[in-house]
């Protein structure tokens, strides 16, 4: 089969271009701009495009599948070519269900959570040589791409996300997928570029229940106010199946789950990773694995890439980067750090660079975020707004929306850094949270 990627750098596009790369399939693809690491691996498996930019030519009658990025525009030309010619264009959430429409499709949704749990059940699968198919959102520890195809597997595991599927399809991800086995582990409303009020957004979740397959399987989150009501006026049928955080203690600084097994030491810490664990535990139930095997596993589970992950620094200070930027994200992180770290100096660090966090109506939401931590920082670029094309925002605003007025807002990443230089790494631990980088730290020095 030959596949064309339009806009083959971005961080999911790039994967699947290696999948089915792997899978025997002819892949090429287009882009304007690729960077680390999606060109060194691209390019190791032979399908870096020759040079940047778009070109028609590329498009052929012969092309099986054309495959179109978020990244790519409305009028971008090969996509008019591939108009042009009939060909067949699919987004990445579509072409993943043509791959996986003869397979047990498990998709796990949520605000927050997901990446997480997702990667949780492929530890557990993998730890117990059980193969699957999957779709993930992050990087993790014994896998070499974020994406597995094959012809044989009975189940493919899908990180479903509720953002726009392509530039010509603006349906959310995880509607495209029509699950056997779901979880649902929470809303909170996130992307309001796109979702403009939080019913819309609630909307998005109460079509994906819909598209449950008939007697199909959701396990969710019972302690989340959204996610009940939006299961409980769920009109279709299928199975319903509730989790909430287990009994756990932190002993010594290390997070001991209770089960009726005994103690299980984790590697994880914080107590919404704790409820994302059960949610992981009900799933793996449902493709055969008892919980005796589930925490074997689970107890060598380190985390996803970016979320709550330790950095290894020269001093040996001890700091976590988490992917956190979203109200509740932030929120979740700085109660699991603070819980984890109480006897410590806790600093914090959170930048603001997405449309949605730097948007002067949803800022509310971030109210207390920061709380309980002995410093917090928050950093945004003044120079992003611009370019954004959005109104400035005085460092007093971001206080009253934290409710901090202890809070440090730097707005241009010199004094970020020049402060940051100022601190002994070895006093204290520090949180980073951001899907950014805060305009170039090293966080290893």
């Amino acid at each position: 089969m030959k596949t064309h990627f339009i806009a083959i750098g971005g961080s999911a596009m790039h994967n699947l271009a290696i999948a089915l790369k792997d899978k025997g399939y002819q892949v090429t693809g287009s882009d304007d701009a690729i960077f680390e690491p999606s060109k060194s691996r691209l390019e190791k498996k032979g399908i870096l495009p020759q040079e940047m930019g778009w070109f028609p030519e590329k498009i052929t009658p012969y092309i099986d599948a054309v495959i179109l990025g978020m990244h790519a525009h409305q009028d971008n030309p090969e996509l008019a070519k591939a108009k042009e010619l009939g060909l067949k264009i699919y987004s990445y959430p579509e072409f993943l269900y043509e791959q996986s429409k003869d397979k047990t499709r498990v998709v796990i949704a949520g605000s927050h959570g997901k990446t997480t749990i997702t990667s949780m059940i492929l530890h557990v699968l993998n730890f117990h040589q059980k193969d699957v198919d999957f779709m993930v959102g992050a990087q993790l520890e014994g896998f070499d791409c974020m994406v597995k195809l094959t012809q044989d597997n009975d189940f493919m595991v899908l990180e479903g996300d509720e953002y726009l599927s392509s530039p010509i399809d603006l349906r959310s991800k995880f509607l495209l997928y029509q699950p056997n086995i779901a979880l649902m582990s929470g809303i909170a409303w996130d992307h309001i570029n796109v979702f403009k009020t939080f019913d819309d957004y609630i909307e998005q979740f109460r079509k994906f229940v819909a598209s449950i397959t008939a007697g199909g399987v959701l396990v969710y989150n019972e302690e989340d106010p959204e996610v009940v009501k939006v299961v409980e006026n769920a009109e279709n049928y299928f199975r319903k199946i509730p989790y909430k955080t287990p009994e756990y203690e932190i002993s010594n600084g290390k997070v001991y789950l209770k089960t009726e097994m005994g103690d299980v030491p984790l590697s994880v810490f914080g107590a919404h990773n704790l409820l994302n664990l059960e949610g992981a535990r009900h799933i793996c139930q449902q493709l055969g694995i008892m919980d005796e095997d589930f925490y074997e596993a689970i107890m060598s589970f380190k985390g996803a890439s970016k979320r709550l992950e330790k950095v290894e620094r020269e001093d040996k200070g001890i700091l976590y980067k988490d992917f956190a930027h979203a109200p509740s994200k932030v929120k979740a992180a700085v109660k699991a750090f603070t819980e984890q770290f109480k006897n410590d100096k806790k600093y914090g660090f959170l930048e603001l660079h997405t449309y949605s966090s730097l948007n002067p109506a949803f800022l509310e939401q971030y109210d207390h975020a920061m709380d309980g931590l002995d410093e917090a920082v928050v950093f945004y670029s003044e120079d992003a707004l611009k370019i954004k094309r959005m109104e400035p925002i005085s460092p007093e605003f971001i206080k009253e929306k934290f409710k901090n007025s202890n809070l440090r807002v730097f707005t241009n990443a010199e004094d970020l850094h020049a402060y940051w230089n100022t601190l002994d790494k070895t006093d204290g631990v520090y949180l980073m949270m951001s899907s950014g980088n805060f305009g170039g730290l090293d966080l290893t020095k």
